[in-house]
């Protein structure tokens, strides 16, 4: 049978004819000879002017084309043409549309998750690398005022003892706050140490943001808002950014609800009553911070507190026994004024 055929070569077109032979074909065009071919390697064109098109797999521009559409007796060798569609043709539109909705879903759930897998997955040591450079937005110097920094170590040693990854500081900013970077590192603001009343209630404070630490809440966090941009720029050295976005991002209520449950096993190892710690959460959740030092919503904002939080702290202060000061008065004068003895110490430029 007669086809017209372009063989991807030349923008010659020839009229060959066609020779079946099995499975395969050969053109013949009077002392030329193109093939074997095999009809299985064709791949259907679209139709164009009645004419049948066929192209050949991995031969850029080779076609051949059935005048007046594709002969019967080849009909069963020819592979079918692709319908546009032919998936949603093959199961019908709305069963498509359902597979298309449960697809949708499962994407949403997934990206959900990712941020939980992938912070649970990068290396502590990348983590802490990221977590010293966010530190330097503070200045890279934290407040040292006399015995200041031996009372705050004294303080974290009795919570999370033998523990080299947690590193806390204290900053010269009037905020009651606390932000827990990458790596363990957790700055407290000197509005905070000014709002607390006792070494008690800034343990519990520092027990929490521990939590975090553990369940590396800081950078599933940061990867929820900025993805993966937080490793590949923030390693760069583009780190102001992320730590603004942890000053002003509020973790989940499932992370807070295991930051507390954290803090709680933490207190009663270390023999201090978890009370001072409701009283410090209800008396911020009211707008009391004791001394008029700084806002309190800068803490409500990334640490939402509510009654039943502070119910489960006076709920565990039930089963602690022979509880000790954190720490004697004159460490604790000393840690309160860690800043203002300071002559060094100075406020960040930090931007909120």
């Amino acid at each position: 049978m007669r086809v017209w055929h372009y063989d991807g070569v030349s923008a010659l077109r020839r009229a060959p004819e066609l020779v079946a032979e099995g499975d395969a074909f050969v053109l013949v065009e009077r002392d030329r000879s193109e093939g074997p071919y095999r009809f299985a390697d064709l791949v259907a064109r679209d139709t164009v002017d009645g004419d049948a098109i066929y192209g050949l797999k991995g031969s850029s521009g080779w076609r051949i084309g059935f005048p007046g559409g594709v002969p019967a007796d080849l009909s069963a060798l020819l592979p079918s043409p692709t319908r546009y569609g032919g998936f949603i043709d093959r199961i019908g539109l709305w069963p498509a549309a359902a597979l298309c909705a449960m697809l949708a879903t499962i994407a949403v759930a997934a990206f959900l998750m990712t941020p939980a897998l992938v912070a649970r997955a990068v290396p502590r040591s990348v983590e802490r690398k990221l977590g010293d450079m966010m530190a330097g937005d503070f200045g890279d110097r934290a407040c040292a005022g006399p015995n200041g920094p031996q009372a705050l170590a004294a303080l974290v040693a009795r919570i999370d003892p033998g523990d080299p990854d947690a590193r806390v500081s204290v900053v010269n900013l009037p905020i009651v706050n606390a932000v827990t970077l990458p790596g363990g590192r957790i700055v407290l603001f000197d509005g905070l140490i000014k709002a607390a009343a006792s070494p008690d209630e800034v343990a519990g404070v520092i027990a929490h943001e521990l939590g975090h630490v553990r369940h590396r809440d800081v950078l599933e966090s940061l990867l929820r808002q900025l993805g993966l941009s937080v490793l590949l720029g923030g390693l760069d050295g583009h780190v102001g950014g992320y730590t603004n976005a942890l000053l002003a991002s509020a973790y989940s209520r499932d992370a807070e609800a295991r930051a507390d449950g954290y803090a709680i096993d933490a207190l009663a190892q270390a023999h201090i009553s978890p009370l001072p710690t409701a009283r410090f959460f209800k008396r911020l959740a009211a707008g009391e911070d004791g001394g008029g030092i700084g806002r309190l919503t800068a803490y409500l904002s990334t640490h939402p507190m509510s009654q039943d939080r502070a119910a489960r702290f006076i709920a565990a202060a039930k089963q602690h026994h022979d509880d000790r000061p954190v720490l004697n008065a004159d460490q604790w004068g000393a840690l309160r004024d860690i800043c203002s003895t300071d002559p060094n110490a100075r406020a960040p430029g930090l931007r909120f």
